[in-house]
């Protein structure tokens, strides 16, 4: 089974980029797909592999967030 996570992209350098998964901040690789800045991409270990339109990510991220509460509520 994969796990893929929607982000945000803040900034890109070379193959890299700062993302936004919904608050938290991590540096994955973006040399898979292009992205701009503002953009949304989905990722998966580490790698960015493909774009995301801004509602489904926003979407996804929602229900992240309602199974993150829900695990720490349960």
């Amino acid at each position: 089974m994969c796990l893929a996570i929607p982000a945000k992209i803040l900034a890109i350098h070379d193959q890299r980029a700062k993302v936004d998964f919904g608050g938290v901040i991590r540096e994955v690789n973006v040399s898979l797909v292009d992205a701009d800045v503002g953009e949304y991409i989905v990722v998966h270990a580490g790698f960015a592999i493909q774009k995301l339109d801004e509602k489904a990510a926003q979407e996804t991220l929602s229900l992240w967030h309602e199974l993150l509460n829900f695990l720490e509520d349960g």
